[in-house]
This record gives C-alpha cells, structure tokens and sequence, in this order.
C-alpha cells in the first residue's frame, strides 16, 4: 500500500511540474513564431520585389520553408486565394489557423491584409516592411514576457507538485 502511495505521489508531483513547463513552452513558442512569420515576411518581400511571382505561389514557397503553426497559416492563406482575394485570404488564414500568436501580434498581422493584392509591388513592399516595425516591437514583448513567466510557470507546476505531495503524505 506504501509503495502505491509513493507511486501516485511521485507521478503526481512530476505531472504537475510537466504541466509548468508546457505552459512556459507556449512563451517560447510565440517568440520562435514570431521570429519565423518576420523571416517569411522578408522572404516575401523580396519575392514579390524581385521575381514578380503570383502572392499565393509564394505562399506555397514560405508553407514549404516553415514546420511550425506558420507554415499552416502561409499554406491556408495560398489555399483561400483559389476562391478569394488575397487581403481577405490572409484575413481568414489569420482567423482559422491555431497559433502561439497572441490577440495583438495577429491585429499586426492583419494589418498586411489592406493592401495585399490591391497596390502596385512597391506599396505592398512599404506595407510589408510596416508590419515587420510592428513585429519587432511584438518580439521584444514576447521575449520580456517569456523571460518573466518561464522561471514563474516552472516554479509553480514544481511548487504546487510538492504541495499536493505534502497535503496527501
């Protein structure tokens, strides 16, 4: 009966501490995506620069580059533009796809969508770099905000782990 009581108590507290760093994994998560939609973004706009390649084949091109919840919102934006123009497809992308992204780093990013398609080459190259001003500043956010909750998520999934341990011993 001991050994079971030491059984669940172990897998209780390492639950607990688990569920602390997968909620510190989120902050992380949002830097890298932020970082990654910036890259694509520049990608993008020397893209649309240079080759005068169609918006939603460079879409395609930028899912292809990326492996994380960035890749699938690029893949579902290219997709929308079969049946939509592409600011409301970029709209809806943003809508659907489930990211790490908080509610103001996808109001920035839905900023993109104004002129997307609509201008010459040279205003969506202006807009682009816009929103890449934007994702700095959402960046270092992000970062301020992983340093602080990280060490706090981490410490609390353990803390509340030896607590439950300490009230059911």
């Amino acid at each position: 009966m001991q050994m079971i009581k030491c059984v669940i108590l172990v897998l209780l507290f390492a639950s607990s501490s688990y569920i602390g760093v997968l909620i510190a994994k989120k902050y992380q998560a949002r830097v890298r995506e932020l970082k990654e939609m910036k890259a694509s973004l520049a990608i993008f706009a020397t893209k649309i620069k240079l080759t005068y390649e169609p918006i939603p084949q460079i879409f395609q091109e930028l899912a292809y580059k990326q492996q994380s919840n960035i890749s699938h919102l690029f893949q579902t934006a290219s997709n929308n533009m079969k049946e939509l123009p592409a600011g409301q497809a970029w709209l809806e992308a943003l809508e659907k796809v489930n990211t790490n992204l908080k509610k103001e780093d996808i109001e920035v990013l839905k900023g993109l969508s104004s002129l997307l398609g609509k201008v010459d080459l040279e205003g969506q190259v202006r807009e682009v770099e816009l929103v890449d001003h934007f994702l700095d500043k959402q960046i270092e956010i992000a970062q301020e905000e992983s340093k602080k909750s990280e060490k706090m998520y981490k410490t609390l999934g353990v803390t509340i782990g030896l607590a439950m341990v300490i009230i059911f011993i």
